[in-house]
């Protein structure tokens, strides 16, 4: 600081030169390079009025680049037209790269009052980027002490607002500890946090600055932006911050962004619409640009400073020259899997993290590094996305689209990381109480089921209660749609479960705070939330075919959790879902249960052999609650299907079992048989086929000629037509008399 403040003697910022940066001077004369001029110059009939805007800007930055004294805004018409000029543009296309050297160096250089400086600083709205030089040519004005505090605040807010709109970071890096001597600033030290955070590289991780932190904290309290700055010191050198500090937060920072991000927003649909030509670079060089609002242009990896002439003499060195020597392998030139193998020691993630989403190679990093302090900026980036840029009300039918686009590549992220982002969760839990069901319905129950693990009090408020309220009052293709959704994060829960058995030591254990007994009362809870709701919504929608295959398609997965996921945990279907099914119209559901059934066996008698053979201890036992509904249900099935006894030996609470004398006031002649194999609703049609083939002369549909060997043709006959479940079902729960041959 002191240095640079040597160099200010002439009241003068640093000059700070780029060799790709043109000064303002060449722009005027004519070598502009603003490519949103020519692409206007193609599309837009309007030119000559264009061209009369370009030159009063051109007008207002030379006089803010001349102006020299002290000039009062109220006496100065020349002055009110030029700020007017300037602010106009700006809000209507954004600036051009070129205007900020010039009106950052005057609205800093306290030469004008805070009132036509407040106003500069809020006109800086980007047309395409930002160029870094003159951002490090502003930051040297702080110096000097030539501006007022709440100038020096205002600039650091926008400054974290377009820190992704800056084409390079290198010089920005290089003022960390100049920007970090402003914590002691009470007012600036939320806002220099925020910047910090976004700056730090395990480099800038020293003691002496975890020290002056935790100063800070012991004196301003626990303060969410310290706790935040400290979070990220302690994920790159945990050795060296050795206190503990609290989870997750929802909100680390305070709302910096003031009226640019809005602005921005405005500026960038208008070019859209107004644009059908490919619009400029917006981030960089490397890649066409994205024509989203900000959380797809944030999505574009930023290119770095290589000279885009030598860019591939340079790739054909990098993979030896970044392998032997401890500088980073820019992102940007990462184009083959065998580059990351060789570079992934070397490779510097951008500042922009939403370019990890759409990077398969750069996913494929974070899997295999597993460096948190990636995973922390990356949700940082992601929670400042979805709670403050998406909302449920969108203006128009492009912002929907790319909402759902920008879900849609979260998803896609997940499934390849086979994870779930915390930040998503948070979105999701503040998101599900004000959603209508229909905005995004896909996505929205899509990233649902990549919700992580967690406490169930905290999943009941924040997603099982609105999502049961939205369950019971949708139609049934939703209520299909929420079925589907929460069996896919059962899935997911018990893959997690499986790949982290055998690692109980490893981070994201602990730091889900999840032990076995945890996951199986969470998995426990989500298993009769989806039980009562099926309950429910087969009384409202009286139990249509549709809606159970999707029911019974979960507990297709419940069944198998012992042997499948290794997973000490079986919790039998209400009889809400079991007897609609049991006696459904329809062959595909009574198939589907039968197979559900049978699989419920093989895991029940597995459990047990292993409780009998005690060759180790077991932690979890299945109660015999368990075991004694499954026999309950297995009596019903085979009193239905096949000793036609049900109504007698049911044994259920809610099962089948009534009186002689009331069943015959039912006026059914073979009440007895009336649910077995032949008799059975959904079994009749392939009796009636069965007799049409066997006896193709008799027209009477005798169905009493269905016995004896007459019976086993009938069961190969029902096995031959893919009743596969009811064949597995069949051969391990009856114990026939006679076989076939």
């Amino acid at each position: 600081s002191e240095k640079m403040q040597r160099r200010q003697t002439s009241k003068q910022p640093l000059q700070v030169h780029h060799k790709n940066q043109t000064g303002l001077s060449a722009w005027r004369k004519g070598g502009r390079i603003d490519p949103e001029k020519s692409v206007q110059n193609h599309q837009s009939p309007n030119n000559q009025k264009n061209d009369s805007k370009q030159d009063s800007l051109e007008q207002a930055l030379s006089y803010f680049e001349k102006v020299q004294d002290h000039v009062s805004l109220k006496k100065n018409n020349v002055l009110q037209k030029h700020l007017t000029t300037v602010e106009s543009i700006a809000l209507q296309r954004g600036l051009p790269p070129e205007g900020f050297d010039v009106l950052l160096n005057v609205a800093l250089s306290g030469k004008l009052s805070d009132t036509v400086n407040t106003r500069l600083l809020k006109s800086l709205i980007p047309a395409s980027v930002i160029p870094e030089t003159s951002v490090v040519s502003s930051v040297s004005w702080l110096c000097v002490s030539k501006c007022s505090s709440n100038i020096q605040l205002l600039f650091l807010r926008w400054l974290i607002t377009v820190f992704d709109f800056i084409d390079h970071k290198e010089q920005l890096h290089a003022l960390y500890g100049f920007f970090f001597s402003f914590l002691q600033d009470e007012k600036m030290c939320p806002y220099v946090c925020h910047l910090l955070y976004l700056l730090t590289r395990k480099e800038n991780v020293k003691p002496f600055r975890i020290r002056r932190l935790l100063d800070l904290q012991a004196k301003m309290g626990m303060q969410s932006h310290l706790q935040a700055l400290l979070s990220l010191y302690k994920l790159f050198c945990p050795e060296l911050v050795t206190i503990t500090l609290p989870g997750k937060m929802k909100t680390y920072f305070k709302d910096s962004e003031g009226p640019w991000k809005a602005t921005i927003k405005t500026v960038r649909r208008r070019k859209q619409e107004n644009s059908p030509v490919s619009q400029p670079l917006f981030l960089g060089t490397a890649q066409p640009q994205s024509r989203k609002r900000k959380w797809n242009t944030q999505l574009i990896i930023p290119a770095s400073s290589t000279n885009k002439n030598n860019l591939e003499e340079d790739r054909e060195n990098q993979c030896v020259d970044f392998y032997s020597t401890n500088e980073f392998f820019p992102v940007e030139q990462l184009q083959t899997f065998s580059q990351l193998l060789q570079n992934i020691h070397h490779l510097e993630f951008p500042s922009q993290m939403g370019s990890v989403l759409t990077n398969p190679l750069l996913l494929h990093y974070m899997n295999c590094i597993k460096d948190e302090s990636i995973y922390l900026r990356l949700y940082y980036w992601m929670g400042q996305t979805l709670q403050e840029e998406c909302t449920w009300y969108v203006a128009d039918n492009k912002q929907y689209e790319e909402f759902k686009d920008f879900l849609e590549m979260v998803y896609k992220a997940e499934c390849f990381l086979q994870e779930g982002f915390s930040s998503c969760e948070e979105f999701l839990y503040k998101s599900l109480p004000l959603w209508d069901g229909f905005c995004c319905r896909s996505q929205i129950l899509r990233l649902v089921s990549w919700i992580p693990l967690s406490s169930f009090s905290e999943m009941k408020s924040h997603l099982y209660d609105p999502l049961a309220q939205l369950f019971f009052t949708s139609s049934l293709y939703f209520k299909c749609s929420v079925l589907e959704s929460l069996k896919e994060l059962l899935q997911n829960w018990l893959n997690w479960h499986v790949i982290h058995l055998d690692s109980e030591s490893d981070s994201q254990v602990h730091s889900l705070n999840t032990t076995l007994s945890g996951l199986v009362n969470v998995v426990a809870e989500l298993i009769d939330f989806v039980g009562w709701i099926s309950t429910v919504a087969l009384r409202l929608e009286n139990n249509p075919t549709f809606l159970l295959y999707f029911i019974l398609d979960f507990y297709e997965t419940v069944c198998d959790m012992y042997l499948r996921y290794n997973l000490p945990l079986l919790i039998m279907p209400p009889a809400g879902v079991f007897y609609p099914a049991l006696l459904s119209m329809d062959s595909v559901s009574l198939n589907q249960l039968c197979y559900i059934m049978y699989r419920y066996r093989t895991n029940l008698v597995a459990a047990k052999e292993n409780e009998l053979s005690k060759k180790k201890i077991l932690q979890f036992k299945f109660s015999s609650q368990t075991y004694q509904e499954y026999n309950q249900y297995i009596i019903a099935m085979v009193g239905c299907l096949w000793t036609s006894s049900a109504f007698q030996k049911d044994i259920h609470p809610q099962g089948l079992c009534m009186d002689d004398e009331l069943l015959k006031k039912t006026t059914v002649q073979e009440f007895k048989t009336s649910f077995n194999i032949i008799y059975h609703p959904a079994m009749m049609g392939y009796a009636v086929l069965f007799l049409q083939q066997a006896w193709p002369d008799d027209m009477t549909f005798n169905f009493s000629l269905i016995k004896g060997k007459k019976w086993n043709w009938y069961l190969e006959y029902l096995y031959a037509q893919g009743l596969k479940g009811l064949k597995v079902f069949i051969e391990s729960s009856i114990n026939r008399v006679s076989q076939a041959s």
